[in-house]
């Protein structure tokens, strides 16, 4: 039986990890640090296995459902989200486009930064593309 359900320790383990790797890879111009969490959220969404929060769950000492849980097919779509952005960087550095390869970066920095301090950019992307898709399928039923 699949979890429904991530604990938010994990989810902010994550979170810190994108925003640590993209300052390292802006203050030392090296975009392999985007491989960082890149890598682990393409094999939490090819796999169903994140590195990042395998270990981050190592160091928890209390009961994982003893957290607040944050909703699994919801963090599946940021980290679409995410994979996207650092994608794009790391391809932008790799072709020598740092404008570009920053403000991905930048993008998904924001975007983990401020989910950490309690607003989820994310949890509003995903209300106005679900918004978008209900209108759509409002009108196609009027025609």
């Amino acid at each position: 039986m699949t979890h429904l359900t991530i604990p938010k320790p994990l989810v902010q383990a994550n979170q810190a990890t994108i925003v640590l790797s993209v300052l390292v890879f802006v203050l030392t111009n090296n975009p392999l640090w985007l491989l960082i969490p890149l890598l682990s959220g393409l094999s939490s969404l090819l796999f169903g296995f994140h590195p990042v929060m395998a270990l981050a769950k190592r160091f928890i000492m209390k009961p994982l459902k003893d957290f607040p849980q944050e909703d699994k097919a919801q963090q599946r779509f940021y980290q679409i989200l995410a994979v996207v952005m650092l994608s794009a960087s790391f391809i932008s550095a790799f072709f020598n486009q740092l404008v570009l390869s920053y403000l991905f970066a930048a993008l998904v920095f924001t975007a983990a930064s401020v989910s950490l301090m309690g607003f989820c950019i994310g949890c509003f992307i995903h209300y106005q593309f679900s918004q978008y898709k209900f209108r759509r399928s409002q009108r196609l039923l009027q025609s």
